[in-house]
């Protein structure tokens, strides 16, 4: 491997080892913490020849290369090379000999490195001391290696030399997978955070991508600002721990930084960054453990940079629904001043819409068209269910009686006319509160048989929406006294439920409500 002045006595010392022996030397009193900001370069010696492992490490064992020491693994064949890389995925490079336990037995590795374990990172230096075994110019041709050389010719200033080339390629290397792999977190985060539409899951999903991004961070913290100037902590992941003094104080200067400011504040154990949306208080991300990668602070940029345009959205959406659920709440009003009965029921039909939906979910009922969206959504929608009343004449509406059959023709247009009101509203927007409440608005006074109004719907052609708030409707309408009728006892109601069930209404959805009202006690 090297030649014969370099060589010596070291030589005669590696051959006093005992055949099938590694060679072992002394352990070193190291602190973690040095340990963790420089980590030793490992690298791998594959040779069945114990002088070449005895000697490799005498050659280079006080070798630093970027304030990083060596670390070596020796492995005597192919297949114990094998488990060691297996074991050891941060190797940086490995001084290989072509000729072990078969003729190829190191080419053979190279593919396995190269094809089947897919580290293309990893520098290979292959070694031999059968130079025709192996030809040069067949081998850097058929094989992804980095550097060729016969033992013969490699001294000990040739070994240090091609062992640096090899340990500042596979850094180079390393840190453009890096930098690409942290590219690849930012972005499925930034996905990630767009798709969550309350603050609270926003702000914790924040933290949680923050702390798996960064090399060794150990604890994210997102911070506003608190009372008398202070830091206020609104999110946390990972470990817990309280931010240092030095922390806190880039904290509040992040803060109170001007709008163009978005450097990121680095400390020994700590980093800082802000993110500043269009009309709202910046946010500071904190990130404790370390020490950091040089590469981790651009990758921190770019996700406050994407976090802060994402919470710019999620206020514009929480606006948006806001609007929708105030104009909900107007049109249920106008519903309500034209049939006094309205109001109370609105808001026990809301209450029941909710659990039914929730129990078919749970059940695994519908599940092309359950999420929680839907759960969420059809209690406040359900308030629509009958805002068409506002169509027909109060001398049908509020007769005390029961109607005629020209009377009752004019009532079941209602159910048109709300749907007609509501789609006009929502603007072709298919997941939202008025999209759903002119759903319902049609399609309640449908029946499971096709004998419901106004389009005489069958089965599951009416919409789930409206099949559940049927159900919730006529419960809640025939339990409470109304101008034209009295209240039903619950057994008559339940009985009447149970009647219908397959006729006016779904049988799931029937079944679903009376284990509602089991759980709840509601005398079924």
């Amino acid at each position: 491997m090297v030649d014969g002045c370099n060589r010596g006595g070291m030589a005669e010392e590696a051959r006093r080892q005992p055949v099938g022996d590694v060679l072992e030397f002394a352990a070193e009193t190291v602190d973690a913490a040095d340990v963790r900001r420089n980590p030793p370069w490992q690298i791998l010696i594959v040779d069945d020849d114990h002088e070449v492992h005895a000697i490799t490490r005498v050659v280079l064992g006080e070798m630093t290369f970027e304030e990083r020491p060596v670390r070596f693994l020796s492995a005597y064949t192919a297949r114990q090379a094998r488990s060691l890389l297996a074991e050891n995925p941060g190797i940086a490079a490995i001084l290989l000999d072509v000729v072990m336990e078969t003729d190829d037995a190191g080419l053979k590795l190279v593919r396995h490195i190269r094809e089947e374990m897919g580290n293309r990172q990893i520098r290979i230096i292959l070694r031999t001391g059968q130079p025709g075994q192996a030809p040069e110019r067949q081998v850097i041709a058929a094989y992804d290696i980095n550097d060729y050389k016969a033992k013969s010719e490699l001294t000990a200033q040739k070994l240090y030399t091609a062992t640096v080339a090899a340990l500042r390629s596979y850094q180079h290397i390393a840190t453009i997978e890096r930098g690409r792999q942290g590219l690849e977190r930012v972005m499925e985060a930034a996905v990630h955070l767009a798709g969550l539409r309350s603050r609270s899951q926003f702000l914790a999903g924040l933290v949680g991508r923050a702390s798996a991004l960064v090399t060794n961070a150990t604890t994210a913290l997102l911070c506003g600002a608190g009372e008398n100037g202070g830091v206020a902590i609104l999110a946390e992941a990972g470990l817990p721990a309280d931010p240092p003094a030095e922390a806190v104080a880039d904290i509040a200067a992040a803060l109170a930084a001007a709008p163009g400011d978005g450097q990121v504040r680095w400390g020994v154990r700590h980093g800082v960054a802000v993110l500043r949306g269009r009309d709202a208080a910046p946010l500071a991300l904190c990130l404790l453990g370390g020490p950091f990668a040089e590469g981790d602070r651009p990758l921190l940029e770019l996700l406050c940079t994407k976090a802060a345009v994402g919470l710019d959205n999620l206020r514009l959406y929480e606006r948006l629904n806001e609007a929708q659920v105030a104009t909900v709440h107007a049109l249920g009003k106008l519903a309500e001043y034209k049939d006094e009965v309205t109001g109370d029921h609105v808001k026990r039909l809301g209450r029941w819409a909710t659990a039914i939906a929730r129990e078919l979910h749970a059940r695994g009922d519908f599940p092309q068209e359950l999420d929680d969206w839907f759960c969420d959504t059809i209690g406040l929608a359900s308030v629509l269910h009958d805002v068409g009343k506002v169509g027909i004449p109060d001398a049908i509406l509020r007769k005390p009686g029961r109607l005629d059959e020209a009377e009752m023709a004019v009532m079941r247009d209602h159910a048109s006319i709300g749907g007609s009101i509501l789609r006009d509203a929502c603007g072709g927007d298919r997941r939202g509160y008025l999209s759903m409440g002119a759903e319902i608005a049609e399609s309640h006074h449908e029946k499971f048989d096709g004998s419901g109004y106004p389009r005489g719907l069958v089965g599951d052609a009416i919409p789930l929406a409206g099949r559940i708030v049927a159900v919730a409707d006529v419960f809640d309408a025939l339990l409470h006294r109304r101008p034209y009728k009295k209240a039903w006892d619950i057994a008559e109601v339940l009985d009447l439920l149970r009647a219908e069930s397959g006729r006016h209404f779904d049988p799931r959805v029937v079944d679903a409500f009376l284990a509602v009202l089991t759980r709840e006690g509601a005398g079924v």
